[in-house]
C-alpha cells in the first residue's frame, strides 16, 4: 500500500486542502474540523484501502485508518499540505463553532465528565469484585467467599474503601473537571468539591432519616436558618456551584491587580460561591436531583416494560446525537442517590447488540475492508466503545444497525422487567457484568444473549441475502 498515494486519495475526499479547518489524530482515527462537510465524499474515502470507515460527531469529522497507520497517515497529510500540526483541543474549539446552542451544551456535559469516567469506571469493577467477596450465595449456599475464608474480611475491606473513594469524594472530582470546563482553576474546583462534603457536614445519604427524626443541624446566619447538609453522589449542586465559582474568579483576575491576586481572588471566589451554595444552588440542585430520580424510578417502576423498551431501543440514537453524554450524569445521580443504577445495564447491552451486529458482518462479508473493520470495530463495542462498529459499519450499511436496535430494546425490556441493577457505572460492554448487583448476574446474562442472538442472525441473514 502506498501510504502517500493514498493519502492524497484522502485529502481529495475530504473536499481538498481548503475544506480543513484543523486536523490532529488520535489513536486510530484522523479528527478534523472541516469547513463544509457536504463537501466529503464518503463513497471515495471509504472505498480506499487505507480507510476503514468515516463518521461526524460532536462537529468533528473522524476517518477510521487503525492503530499505527494513523499515525504514519497523519504525517503524510502534513506534509502533503500547508496545514500546521494542531492538537485535540484546538480541533475541539473549531468544531465547537460549528455546533448550536443544545449540541454546546451536550459537549460541555461530555467535557465535564469523560475525563472523570476512568476513575468512576475503576471504582465500578472494583465495586463489583467486593460485592464477589462479601454477598452470599455466588459460590457458597448461604455464605460469602469471607465467610468461608474470613482471613481475607480485610483484604475485602481495604478493597472497599478504594473502590467507594470515588463516589464518596465524587463532588471533588467534578469540581475540578468542571471549573477546569468553564476557564477556572481547577484546584479551586477540588477544594469547592471537598467542601460540600466536609465530614462536619451532615452526610447526604443520611439526609432522608435526619429529617423524619428532625434532627437535621442548622446554621443560623443573619436571621437565615441553612440546613448544614453535605451534598455527597449529588451532581448537580456542584456543577452549578462550579460555574459559579469560576466566573467569580475570571471576573476577579480581570480586575485584581496581580500582586495582590492571590491574597484575593481565592478567599473571595471560595468564600461568596460556598456561601451561595448553602444557601441556595445547594438546597435547589438537591432537591431538583432528587425529583429527576424520583421521577425515574416512578416511570420504571410502574411502566417497567415500556421504560426497558423505550431506552434500551433508543440509547443507540442517543450515542448517534451525543445525547448520551446526558445520561452519564444521570446514572451518576442515580448512584449517589440510591445506591445502584438501573439505567446502565442497559447501557450495557446496547454496546454489546452493537458489536454482535458488526461481528455478523464480519462473518457474512466476502470484502476483506470491511471483515478487518467489522473485527476491530466488533472488539471494541464490547469492550464499551460502539462508535467505530456504529458509523464505520452498522450505520454505513443501515441494517446492521437497526437489527442491534431491536435487540437492545427487546434486551432492555427484559432486564427492566427483572429489576437489573448495577453498583456503579463500569465497562459498557461484556465486562459489564462485573458492575452489575450480583443477584441479577444470571438475569443480565439472559439479557446479554438476547443482546447478542437476535442482531447477529438478523445481520447475518440479511447480508448473506444482499451479498455484502
Amino acid at each position: 500500500m502506498d501510504l502517500r498515494q493514498q493519502t492524497e486519495e484522502i485529502l481529495k475526499a475530504l473536499g481538498g486542502e481548503e475544506n480543513i479547518h484543523a486536523a490532529t489524530h488520535c489513536v486510530t482515527r484522523l479528527r478534523l474540523a472541516l469547513n463544509d462537510e457536504e463537501q466529503v465524499d464518503k463513497e471515495k474515502l471509504e472505498s480506499l484501502d487505507v480507510v476503514r470507515g468515516s463518521f461526524s460527531t460532536n462537529g468533528q469529522f473522524q476517518v477510521v485508518i487503525g492503530q499505527g497507520t494513523v499515525d504514519k497517515v497523519y504525517k503524510e497529510l502534513m506534509s502533503l499540505t500547508n496545514m500546521e500540526q494542531s492538537s485535540k483541543e484546538d480541533v475541539k474549539t473549531a468544531s465547537a463553532q460549528k455546533m448550536n446552542p443544545l449540541q454546546r451544551a451536550i459537549k460541555t456535559l461530555a467535557d465535564i465528565f469523560i475525563p472523570i469516567l476512568p476513575a468512576i469506571v475503576t471504582a465500578g469493577l472494583l465495586l463489583g469484585i467486593n460485592n464477589i467477596l462479601v454477598n452470599p450465595g455466588i459460590f457458597y449456599d448461604e455464605q460469602s467467599v469471607i465467610d468461608v475464608f474470613p482471613q481475607w474480611a480485610d483484604v475485602t475491606n481495604v478493597i472497599a474503601i478504594i473502590a467507594n473513594t470515588a463516589f464518596t469524594f465524587l463532588p471533588a472530582l467534578i469540581g475540578w473537571s468542571a471549573v477546569k470546563r468553564f476557564g477556572g482553576s481547577e484546584l479551586f474546583g477540588i477544594v469547592l468539591g471537598l467542601i460540600l462534603v466536609h465530614p462536619d457536614l451532615l452526610n447526604a445519604w443520611t439526609y432522608g432519616d435526619a429529617v423524619k427524626d428532625g434532627t437535621v443541624p442548622i446554621w443560623n446566619i443573619l436571621g437565615l436558618e441553612i440546613e448544614k447538609i453535605g451534598y455527597q453522589g449529588q451532581v448537580l449542586p456542584v456543577l452549578i456551584a462550579s460555574w459559579v465559582l469560576a466566573r467569580i474568579e475570571v471576573g476577579l483576575r480581570k480586575v485584581i491587580p496581580d500582586s495582590i491576586q492571590m491574597l484575593v481572588v481565592a478567599p473571595v471566589s471560595l468564600l461568596v460561591t460556598g456561601f451561595l451554595t448553602f444557601i441556595a444552588i445547594g438546597p435547589a440542585m438537591f432537591a431538583v436531583g432528587n425529583g429527576i430520580t424520583d421521577g425515574l424510578i416512578f416511570i420504571f417502576e410502574q411502566y417497567a416494560w415500556l421504560g426497558g423498551l423505550i431506552y434500551g431501543g433508543i440509547y443507540p440514537f442517543l450515542v448517534v446525537t451525543g445525547f448520551h453524554h446526558t445520561f452519564l450524569a444521570v446514572d451518576i445521580q442515580l448512584v449517589g442517590s440510591t445506591g445502584t443504577t438501573f439505567l446502565w445495564p442497559m447501557l450495557a447491552l446496547s454496546n454489546i447488540a452493537q458489536g454482535a451486529a458488526v461481528f455478523a458482518m464480519m462473518l457474512a462479508t466476502k470484502d476483506e475492508n470491511l471483515r478487518g473493520l467489522s473485527g476491530t470495530s466488533g472488539v471494541s463495542a464490547w469492550l464499551g466503545v460502539t462508535e467505530p462498529a456504529m458509523f464505520g459499519v452498522n450505520i454505513r450499511y443501515k441494517f446492521p444497525f437497526f437489527a442491534a436496535v431491536i435487540g437492545s430494546a427487546l434486551a432492555g425490556l427484559y432486564v427492566t422487567l427483572e429489576s437489573v441493577k448495577a453498583t456503579s457505572i463500569g465497562v459498557g460492554g461484556v465486562p459489564g457484568v462485573f458492575s452489575i448487583v450480583s443477584g441479577f448476574w444470571f438475569e443480565f446474562m439472559i439479557g446479554m444473549t438476547i443482546a447478542i442472538v437476535i442482531p447477529f442472525i438478523v445481520t447475518f441473514i440479511i447480508a448473506k441475502r444482499r451479498n455484502v
